[in-house]
């Protein structure tokens, strides 16, 4: 997202239908957004904020404009705010500046971060009408977006006003359902050096390329038997793989197009949901409150030559997704990966680490609250290292392309790793690594602990509380 006063292109989400095939710069042009004629609500405020992004006709501005400003209270902040930010006309977004300005005593001008961090800062103050209107603006971008909020405001767990348009419609970065894969020998496109993303679920090795993921950043497919979802928030860093099945039922994953503290939101195709992608678990919608709370599996991030070397019998995803792109090694989020600044603002900054410092997330949903973030770099330097999370002892091993393997150590002390598949313990028992778990020669077996990569910046902001381990 980019203000008006911001250097650099702004390529705009076209009227016709068509959107960015760039994910970078789509999210650069969101703001820019075409806004569709308004829609009638009987929620009065709600009506004359998207009045204010819907039409040019004098009378009818001046209308809502003096509504709001006879009526104000502080729970219309946020939609002032988001009225302001999706406003196409500069006559128009210069009144409503000038009266955020007076209401709030604030002076950020076209700064649209610095508004919503001191938005974020504040206790939530937003009335249900909020979710009527935040439903009925963003319908103006996508009609589906509608379903996500409206008549939701008792069914949501996370503040609505930190939840962002991401800039492109529902699945408007498709995601790969059922996606072609291909054998190690067929797969002459990648280089041994290209990053990947390593899953083994039940035996069923696969790879998927970081350089095709990133146009899609989702994957629904069955592996190994089980239904799963491996969801790529690009903006965080994070890979997860969720199995999809709770209970007897396969939730339908997508993208919804939406972030919660620049970290992805998914939703489902039956309720049209909105899911936390770092907890696996509803947050808007008619599914919060039911218990749902996807189990996750581990997700190693490598190189193609390890990865391949490991599994030999790997598949990997073909470059015949059904869709073009330019799936060359590091074109997509090129910008955005080369620095350390944010594309979408977060309520708080950690400087412990620089914001796209990689972490490996150690957590036992159901078991302990605690949460443990470990620097990737501390791990490189570490690669046995011990450590323990509740009541349970764990051993992450690190190997020469960073990739980390987490395991139950139980009591058991481990002082050589030989970078690859082989370790030995303090009693000088040898084991051997998989991705399912480690055997020693006794027969003895410890279990592998699912974890994953992300960026500093968007864990600390899901979960500030995290203890981080550098």
């Amino acid at each position: 997202m980019v203000s008006y006063i911001k250097l650099g292109s702004l390529l705009c989400f076209l009227l016709s239908g068509f959107f960015l095939l760039s994910y970078f710069n789509v999210h650069e042009g969101a703001r820019k957004s075409a806004i569709s004629p308004a829609v009638t609500t009987e929620d009065q405020p709600a009506t004359h904020f998207i009045n204010l992004v819907s039409t040019e006709d004098e009378g009818s501005l001046n209308s809502s404009f003096s509504y709001i400003d006879r009526n104000w209270e502080a729970s219309y902040e946020p939609m002032l705010l988001e009225t302001f930010y999706f406003s196409q006309n500069r006559k128009i977004s210069n009144r409503l500046r000038h009266l955020l300005e007076r209401k709030t005593q604030q002076d950020f001008g076209y700064d649209f971060d610095a508004w919503f961090h001191w938005l974020w800062n504040k206790e939530p103050q937003y009335m249900d009408t909020y979710y009527t209107f935040k439903a009925n603006l963003h319908q103006l971008l996508d009609p589906k977006f509608r379903k996500y909020f409206l008549d939701r405001a008792h069914q949501s767990t996370i503040r609505l006003d930190e939840v962002r348009w991401g800039g492109v419609p529902q699945d408007g970065i498709p995601p790969l359902r059922s996606p072609e894969m291909i054998t190690v020998d067929e797969a002459s496109y990648l280089r041994d050096s290209n990053i990947v993303f390593g899953i083994s679920v039940n035996g069923d090795a696969r790879a998927y390329p970081k350089r095709i993921l990133a146009w899609h950043e989702m994957f629904v497919d069955t592996v190994g038997d089980v239904p799963v979802a491996g969801v790529y928030c690009t903006l965080c860093g994070t890979v997860i793989l969720y199995k999809t099945e709770h209970n007897g039922i396969n939730h339908q994953l997508g993208t919804s197009g939406f972030l919660y503290r620049s970290n992805k939101l998914m939703y489902d195709k039956a309720t049209q949901s909105l899911w936390s992608t770092l907890e696996g678990e509803p947050a808007i919608g008619p599914l919060v409150g039911k218990g749902i709370k996807l189990d996750y599996l581990s997700v190693v991030t490598t190189t193609w030559g390890e990865w391949k070397k490991r599994h030999p019998q790997t598949t990997v995803l073909s470059l015949n997704t059904g869709h073009r792109r330019d799936y060359g090694e590091g074109v997509a989020y090129q910008e955005y990966f080369a620095t350390d600044e944010l594309m979408f603002t977060v309520p708080t900054v950690d400087r412990r680490l620089k914001n796209k410092d990689e972490i490996l997330s150690v957590r036992m949903p159901g078991t302990t609250d605690e949460n443990l973030a470990i620097s990737h770099k501390f791990l490189k330097r570490n690669p046995v290292y011990h450590s323990k999370i509740g009541s349970l002892n764990f051993v992450v091993f690190t190997d020469r392309t960073g990739a980390h393997r987490v395991y139950h150590a139980k009591e058991k002390t481990f002082n050589r790793y030989d970078g690859t598949s082989t370790v030995t313990d303090s009693s000088g028992i040898s084991w051997t690594l998989s991705e399912e778990k480690m055997v020693g020669e006794t027969g003895e077996e410890l279990q592998r602990i699912p974890t994953h990569n992300a960026f500093w910046f968007g864990y600390h902001a899901a979960f500030p509380d995290a203890k981080l381990i550098r």
